[in-house]
């Protein structure tokens, strides 16, 4: 089944649809390397790469993408779309109901605020600025729903897109469609090591 989506994949979607979790259990099931584009961008303090040093972030993005057989869990779509978008065998679309990724970003932020759990070297998540609606930068609410569509909008301008024909994209749009799709590959009993889904914000 591996030649059915290639050996350079990527997973995106909205923060919380579960893309890292998926890519991850593609790259353990297929042996391919794991590539978290939030842990090349993000830097302690959340200085991110991507307002910062674009050139740096994208650096980072060619280095990890280099060769065959790798999944890539994020979005970044400026950047990745000049850095490894034109060797991209598939992109997977996790097109989730938004009201799944509010009820899941409220119960990681929790959970994640709660336990301390450390993200990308120094940075931790603050469960009060998720409800700082009027913050983008800092309430994964809000930038969840501001994003939602818009990232409906790119997918299917890039599907439509004669720049990314040779790409295959495939659209998951629940949790039953993702669990059905690992099956499909026999990919069902790889699981990863770590229990969260989605990422901060991806640009």
């Amino acid at each position: 089944m591996t030649q059915s989506i290639g050996s350079r994949i990527l997973v995106w979607g909205s923060s919380c649809s579960g893309k890292s979790t998926l890519a991850e259990q593609l790259a353990r099931h297929y042996g391919y390397k794991w590539v978290e584009l939030d842990a090349l961008n993000w830097l302690p303090n959340w200085v991110g790469l991507n307002s910062t040093d674009p050139e740096r972030l994208e650096a980072r993005m060619r280095d990890a993408t280099q060769g065959d057989g790798w999944v890539v869990a994020g979005s970044y779509s400026v950047h990745a779309q000049r850095t490894f978008w034109p060797r991209l065998d598939t992109i997977i679309f996790l097109d989730l109901p938004l009201w799944l990724l509010l009820s899941r970003v409220v119960v990681r932020t929790w959970r994640r605020s709660h336990k301390r759990e450390l993200l990308w070297g120094t940075n931790y998540e603050s469960f009060a600025n998720l409800f700082k609606l009027w913050r983008p930068e800092d309430s994964l609410l809000t930038w969840i729903v501001r994003n939602f569509h818009r990232r409906r909008r790119q997918t299917y301008a890039a599907m439509a897109d004669p720049r990314w024909a040779h790409i295959r994209f495939i659209r998951l749009s629940s949790p039953a469609e993702i669990d059905l799709f690992l099956d499909t590959l026999g990919a069902s009993g790889t699981r990863p090591s770590s229990g969260g889904v989605g990422t901060t914000p991806s640009h």
